[in-house]
């Protein structure tokens, strides 16, 4: 029963590997972003596969994983805050008519 554990997680990283190799550069960003939600769902796996870990050396990979797993969906929220930045605009909002400063 091991060894289909070992099986699933390979094919899982395989394929990740391979999704992620097949997107653009340019998309690298949006991507991160518009998927916080799966860097949640492996957060939570790493978590359960922690609480059912046994032995010492399955207890350290558990606790590896929720680090990596954490530090993922935490590195996804800060990708995000910074490009949502890049949208903003420094300059003082414009009023709602042209011209309506000067009429008094």
């Amino acid at each position: 029963m091991d060894l289909f554990y070992l099986y699933i997680f390979m094919l899982a990283a395989i394929t990740g590997y391979e999704v992620i190799a097949r997107v653009p550069v340019i998309l690298h960003t949006p991507l991160m972003s518009g998927s916080n939600f799966v860097h949640g769902v492996v957060l939570v796996g790493a978590m359960v596969a922690l609480g059912h870990a046994v032995t010492p050396l399955e207890q350290a990979i558990g606790f590896f994983a929720v680090l990596l797993g954490a530090a993922n969906a935490a590195g996804g929220y800060v990708v995000t805050e910074r490009m949502l930045a890049m949208f903003r605009s420094d300059r003082p909002k414009s009023p709602a008519m042209p011209g309506a400063e000067r009429v008094k």
